[in-house]
């Protein structure tokens, strides 16, 4: 019986020989099958017209590790010295050779987390990598542990004296843990591709449009936690001109004229003239500056902060609520530089720190923001917006506001963007008696005094995010609009928006030329297609595609297939939301499903990777449903304001009944195998939801808020954001909010085994709230887990802690909706 690929379980073998049909798979007592003979390629030898070879000389592993990622992506052949090789299966391959390396790969797939160990025989010398990293070898046998997917194995071969000798011997750990191997190039989506793949991290264009700055950044295993980066200056045509190799530049920014570029590098402000390529050195010792931006041909403009020193002193005395951040005490100030001296001057001074907003040359005035107290005691800080006259150093202050974002000149004033409380609330669009999000961004038009201001975007849903002003003064804005990401044009004559065709469900970076019609540089991704960097002209349908990530990062990749699924909740209010579906999903099959929200002030963006990645978990095998429930920004005014005071009143509605419309659609999901899970305001909702349904078999909070009065008073910003989650509302006015809304005073209520996520250096919402919850529930006897990430704050970003954290949150819900516990033992085993 001849088969493509094989099954392999309990103690069965696979043997490779070259004379027995390359590949067999061998059961307690006879032969079970035997696979296609190209289940297992073979390249080389590689090195044979060298007087030496390669693992002979002193150089060996770093000769193999170098050679390992050519071989990871070449699908049918590579150059070797100006030879090519091709791969062929090992019934083509003469047993006699004469001694280089030889490359043997192929693919290993597991529906399930499976074990057991990988022997070579007949083989002096090899060295095998899993999915790019290097194994350990311990008496010629690899130890495997491989989570449910697709694995690259490539085994680079020294020393084979007989190749009709040579076999590669696996045995199950168990029955339950099943590998197939194959030869096959497409293959699942991968954690690996997620986080370490080629991505632009920083886009820059001239004034001019005709040069351009790109960083790229990737992760391997060689620099583990460490990002590498590669930053280029380009021309308009994607010529490569300059590359920083040594070191990565920051602070980039261009000369009004195109003909030269400033940055900061090894701690020097750095000029390169881009007609010559030469470099001089403008000023050092500029720690702590940031920001720099030509404020004209002659001179720089740029933020300079000051930390105080310690003082040594056992104690610190609080001043104000600011005074528990770690920055709280550090000064910024704006600061002008001349480049043909390297000598500053400060613009702005005092006890406050300003910020820099945007500046006039032509006219000789800096448009800054600051703080009205250094330690203010309101819940909701003012800023004032001042003005300086550079002529007569006269400081004006054009207006002080409870809620301000962004502020950019325009011809015809500044452009503001701030909550819909604005200016006494000039900006709301909302019922009588409903209070406003403020995180609903919403854009407005200020006159050069300051004294009239005017609403742009009352009757426009998408929130208002990012803020450029283009030459001819109109606006050109990023927002959230839904759960996406888009560019928006402004267009200050007509008062009117035109939404700008990416073709980007989530837009990143813009970067613009200051042209009368701006060539705008923009990276993006969708909900199924990795990041790009194209460029468009504003007017033009066409975008044009000047770097892809999915041929370098993502090739013969198979990925999850997205549908858009909404319900009508109990107000007649459309919830959206989004299903992500196994690629090789069998709908006559029963399937477990995995449910996300946050349910914060903002919607679940469409990229296509994140801290939370959907298609990832779809390749594992779950279904997973996206909720947007009521509260988030993005879609309107009034559906934002349905956050205000509701800790979960209404967004825990919208995610049980989505999750029963989600059910009924979806008939190929069991709905005794669904979990949940959502982090920081999501987290909050895991815990919330516990207490309300049993709908669910399994549930993951990762840094949620258990108490409602404890994170208000202990997260850094925990009072700033209960300023709009409780508008007006405090513990010692509306008890109730703060105590029947949190979760832990509800904890005899939970049924759901629950997990709780945490980074233990958690200064958002503090790791004390997972304690709340994990006490509570290990007294009352309940099923309950919590895992921290040692110096992890609120996010999980080291690369080494994102891949354990992906893990444990899969092998979790697969101990619950698979009854797979294997991973989650593995990982945690009992002691």
């Amino acid at each position: 019986m001849t088969l493509s690929t094989t099954w392999l379980s309990q103690s069965a073998k696979l043997k490779t020989t070259f004379s027995a049909l390359a590949l067999c798979a061998l059961s307690n007592t006879a032969m079970a099958a035997a696979i296609d003979k190209s289940a297992v390629q073979f390249i080389g030898p590689l090195g044979e017209d060298m007087q030496l070879k390669p693992y002979q000389t002193d150089h060996r592993d770093a000769i193999i590790a170098n050679l390992l990622p050519s071989l990871q992506k070449s699908s049918d052949s590579i150059r070797v010295f100006g030879n090519e090789l091709d791969w062929q299966s090992f019934d083509k391959v003469s047993a006699l050779t004469l001694g280089g390396l030889q490359a043997l790969k192929f693919t290993a797939s597991t529906e399930r987390f499976s074990q057991g160990s990988l022997t070579l025989k007949g083989i002096e010398n090899a060295q095998l990598f899993i999915d790019g990293e290097k194994q350990t070898e311990k008496n010629k046998s690899y130890e495997l542990a491989l989570s449910q997917g697709d694995h690259q194995f490539v085994i680079i071969t020294e020393q084979v004296a007989n190749w009709n000798e040579v076999e590669l011997d696996f045995t199950a750990k168990s029955e339950l843990d099943t590998v197939q191997f194959s030869a096959k190039q497409q293959h699942g989506l991968s954690a690996k591709q997620l986080f370490d793949a080629p991505t632009v991290s920083y886009i820059s264009m001239a004034p001019k449009g005709d040069y351009f700055i790109t960083s790229q950044r990737h992760y391997e295993d060689a620099s583990a936690n460490q990002a590498q980066y590669v930053t280029e200056l380009k021309d308009a045509k994607n010529n490569t001109l300059y590359r920083f190799e040594s070191a990565q530049p920051s602070n980039i920014t261009w000369s009004p004229d195109s003909k030269s570029l400033v940055y900061l590098l090894n701690g020097e402000l750095k000029r390169l003239n881009l007609k010559t390529m030469q470099l001089s050195v403008i000023a050092k010792n500029l720690s702590g500056a940031s920001g720099f931006q030509f404020f004209d041909n002659n001179s720089l403009i740029f933020s300079w902060s000051k930390s105080p020193t310690d003082n040594g002193k056992l104690t610190k005395h609080y001043q104000g609520l600011q005074d528990r951040w770690s920055y709280a005490r550090t000064t910024s100030q704006v600061y002008l530089l001349d480049i043909a001296t390297g000598l500053s001057k400060i613009l702005s001074q005092g006890p406050l720190s300003h910020s820099l907003e945007d500046f006039d040359a032509k006219s000789g005035r800096v448009l800054m923001s600051r703080s009205a107290q250094a330690m203010q005691l309101s819940p909701q800080p003012a800023t004032e917006l001042v003005e300086l006259n550079l002529a007569t150093s006269a400081l004006t202050v054009l207006g002080q506001y409870n809620t301000f974002n962004q502020a950019k000149y325009t011809d015809d004033g500044i452009y503001v963007t701030a909550g819909p409380d604005f200016n006494n609330g000039l900006g709301r669009d909302l019922p009588e008696g409903m209070l406003a999000n403020n995180y609903d961004g919403q854009l407005y038009l200020l006159s050069r005094d300051g004294k009239k201001a005017t609403a742009l975007s009352k009757e426009f849903n998408p929130a208002i995010g990012q803020l450029n002003v283009l030459k001819n003064g109109d606006a050109l804005i990023k927002v959230t609009e839904q759960d996406t990401v888009q560019l928006y044009q402004f267009d200050l004559s007509k008062k009117r928006f035109n939404k700008v065709n990416t073709g980007f469900d989530v837009v990143e970076q813009v970067s613009y030329s200051h042209e009368r019609i701006p060539s705008i540089l923009v990276t993006g991704t969708t909900a199924s297609t990795p990041q790009q960097l194209k460029q468009l002209s504003l007017g033009k349908s066409r975008a044009k595609v000047m770097w892809d990530s999915k041929p370098i990062g993502y090739e013969n990749t198979q990925v999850a297939s997205l549908e858009e699924f909404n319900f009508t909740n109990k107000d007649g209010i459309e919830i959206k939301g989004r299903v992500y579906l196994p690629h090789d999903l069998d709908s006559n099959k029963q399937y477990p499903a995995l449910v996300y929200y946050y349910g914060g002030t903002s919607p679940v963006t469409r990229g296509f990777t994140g801290r939370y990645p959907f298609n990832l978990w779809a390749e594992h095998g779950y279904v997973v449903y996206v909720v947007q429930p009521t509260g988030a920004t993005g879609f309107g005014q009034e559906f934002s304001a349905k956050h205000v005071n509701a800790w979960g009143e209404y967004t825990a509605n919208d995610i049980i009944d989505g999750t029963k419309a989600f059910l009924d659609k979806y008939s190929f999901v069991d709905s005794k195998r669904v979990g949940n899970l959502g982090a920081s305001y999501g987290g909050f909702m895991t815990m919330l939801l516990a207490t309300k349904t049993d709908m669910f078999s399994a549930s993951i909070a990762h840094a949620g808020i258990s108490n409602i009065t404890s994170y208000w008073g202990q997260g850094w910003w925990g009072y700033l954001y209960s300023a709009e989650a409780s508008k007006n509302s405090y513990p010692w006015n509306n008890p109730t909010l703060y105590s029947q809304h949190s979760p832990v005073f509800h904890a005899d209520k939970v049924t759901t085994p629950l997990l709780l996520l945490h980074g233990d250096s958690d200064t958002n919402v503090p790791v004390g709230e997972s304690h709340n919850m994990y006490t509570a529930l290990k007294l009352l006897g309940k099923d309950v887990d919590l895992i921290e990430y040692k110096g992890a704050d609120h996010q999980i970003f080291a690369r080494d802690k994102r891949f354990d954290w992906w893990n444990t949150m899969l092998a979790y819900f697969d101990k619950n909706l698979k009854d797979q516990p294997q991973w989650w033992q593995y990982l945690y085993p009992e002691k």
